[in-house]
């Protein structure tokens, strides 16, 4: 299944690669990620879709822990 994550992460040296780890490491591929700095310029808003066979709280949750993670929501595609 498809899902699509809505992130806000501080402008933090490795938060993107800490993001997609965890993805990754949660079952989900990576299939895009598009992102744009926040106009106060210490925060990113990121888009990415991703795939997976687990339940997307599973992802959600993990992600939440983050500390470079401030807001997450993940949507399925249609």
């Amino acid at each position: 299944m498809r899902y699509q994550l809505e992130l806000t992460l501080r402008q933090a040296e490795g938060a993107l690669a800490r993001v997609l780890g965890a993805a990754e490491r949660r079952g989900f591929r990576p299939l895009s990620v598009d992102g744009e700095a926040q106009p106060d310029g210490d925060r990113w808003h990121l888009r990415m879709t991703v795939e997976g066979d687990r339940a997307d709280t599973a992802l959600q949750s993990q992600l939440a822990k983050l500390y470079d993670c401030l807001a997450v929501e993940v949507s399925p595609c249609s």
